[in-house]
């Protein structure tokens, strides 16, 4: 078997589990904020900003944003190694998307904690 550093599981296996694992919590929480939508007669800024105040929806948030960037993550990574040849190219884009979802994470903790 083949190890690659640039995995983020152990094997293809393990990154198939975690897509599928990443790709229901995002279900659920597109789920779940349909459904916010929905049952608010109107969206205004204190009632969003109360509804992102619950410990809830941080802690559901932050799990989806993960889950995002983790999915992210796999799909660049299976990407670029499939079209990508060029070692320097591939490794340098790698690179880049990662610094580039490393910087969503930590907007994202700041955003949702900042409420």
């Amino acid at each position: 078997m083949v190890n690659n550093a640039a995995t983020v599981g152990r094997s293809g296996v393990h990154d198939f589990i975690l897509l599928r694992a990443s790709a229901v919590i995002l279900a659920l929480y597109t789920i779940f904020m349909a459904s916010f939508f929905v049952s608010a007669p109107e969206i205004t800024y204190e009632i969003w900003q109360a509804f992102f105040a619950d410990m809830t929806v941080k802690i559901f948030t932050l799990v989806a944003l993960i889950a995002l960037l983790l999915h992210a993550w796999i799909g660049v990574w299976q990407v670029l190694s499939d079209y990508v040849k060029p070692a320097l190219l591939r490794g340098s884009l790698q690179f880049i998307f990662t610094v580039t979802l490393f910087v969503y994470l930590v907007a994202g903790f700041l955003i949702v904690w900042g409420v």
